[in-house]
């Protein structure tokens, strides 16, 4: 049995190499450490420390929700204008009937977790889409605004999955208890939204730096309690946000993303790949199919609906594919959702695999689409 530090570190080779292979196709190399812990699932070759190895992963988990709540920034919502805000809640909203049904008779899972793993899979990863939109010269036309805004907008439809979430553990504690962890959560969040400490933009970037880890930690410790860590991150971070001076928000900011994606992600992936039970995909490919094509083809017509008198055919299209793209808090959810043994194996890699397909296809198809269909 190899040494865990053997481990990361062919782990993190692995996943550079591979990983700038990737982004070639403009798929997030993060991805790659998906990928090779599914061909670790398939051929585990060696065991390693699998306690210690959970706990780094978790804690990957934890940054990377941080990270997501760090970038949400409510005031951009306010911004937005009734176009996308309308286009963002049907889009969401329709996905997500029409995804609960399809796992309701699929799985046969209660409405509750079939709605929250519909709703969390509606919401749509746009930072895939960024640099795609940014690279054509999209970004301030009505297209890339829309994609971006509505990214934005269903930071609130993530923000709302992650309380279903806990509400959903909470079931497995005391009331009582379950009740004061979330209002603590919800009263740290009210005080560092709240007040402003002008000398925390006097810092060092290693004391402030050290102040947002500990906030990190403060909040998922409370949060914890309730089973709700996973929210109390995110809600860390969106805390942060409001709290730390705008002029050392981008340092910060920094500092929090290389720890995040250069080493916490790359294990969590990994973990999530690790659980996958490929014999199960391989027999029942179906499932995944109409998982994948009833996800496609209902934001694809939910944006067609919205969007056609606004943007026109191809653009209303062009908006539905991009929205399919997914990333980070849908794949935590339903990795937390299996860790907890509510949903079994074989929905978790139907979900997993069916996230994978969009992350390969939506990219590519994304950039074939405007560079045939759009001009600028």
């Amino acid at each position: 049995m190899p040494s865990l530090f053997l481990f990361l570190g062919a782990l993190f080779f692995l996943t550079l190499a591979f990983g700038l292979l990737l982004e070639r196709w403009r798929i997030p190399w993060v991805f790659a450490a998906l990928i090779i812990g599914i061909g670790y699932s398939v051929i585990s070759p060696f065991n390693f420390p699998r306690e210690t190895f959970s706990f780094l992963a978790e804690l990957g988990m934890l940054f990377l929700l941080f990270v997501i709540g760090f970038e949400i920034d409510f005031r951009d919502l306010r911004k937005m204008g009734g176009f996308i805000a309308k286009s963002s809640l049907f889009i969401v909203f329709i996905s997500t009937v029409f995804g609960a049904v399809v796992l309701k008779l699929l799985f046969g899972y209660d409405w509750f977790v079939s709605t929250l793993i519909a709703m969390s899979f509606a919401t749509v990863g746009e930072a895939v889409l960024v640099p795609i939109l940014d690279e054509f010269g999209l970004m301030r036309t009505q297209l890339g605004k829309a994609i971006v805004g509505i990214g934005v907008m269903d930071d609130v439809i993530e923000v709302f999955s992650l309380v279903l979430l806990a509400v959903l553990l909470g079931e497995n504690t005391g009331f009582g208890i379950t009740f004061l962890s979330l209002l603590g959560v919800i009263g740290l969040t009210f005080l560092l939204t709240s007040i402003k400490v002008k000398r925390f933009g006097f810092l060092k970037i290693e004391s402030l730096f050290l102040f947002t880890v500990f906030v990190l930690f403060l909040f998922s410790g409370v949060g914890e309690l309730s089973g709700a860590e996973s929210m109390a991150a995110l809600l860390a971070g969106m805390s942060l946000r409001a709290f730390i001076p705008r002029d050392r928000l981008s340092v910060i900011e920094s500092e929090v993303k290389t720890m995040c994606y250069g080493f916490f992600a790359p294990i969590f992936f990994f973990w999530v790949g690790a659980s996958t039970d490929v014999a199960y995909i391989l027999s029942y490919p179906l499932l995944v199919a109409i998982v994948f094509a009833v996800s496609m083809i209902t934001k694809i017509a939910a944006s067609l609906l919205a969007g056609y008198k606004k943007l026109g055919k191809k653009q209303s299209l062009i908006l539905g594919f991009g929205l399919c793209v997914r990333f980070s808090v849908s794949i935590v959810i339903i990795k937390i959702l299996f860790e907890k043994g509510i949903i079994g194996p074989g929905l978790y890699s139907v979900m997993v695999a069916s996230t994978l397909l969009f992350t390969f296809l939506v990219p590519i198809a994304f950039s074939w689409m405007v560079s045939k269909w759009y001009r600028v």
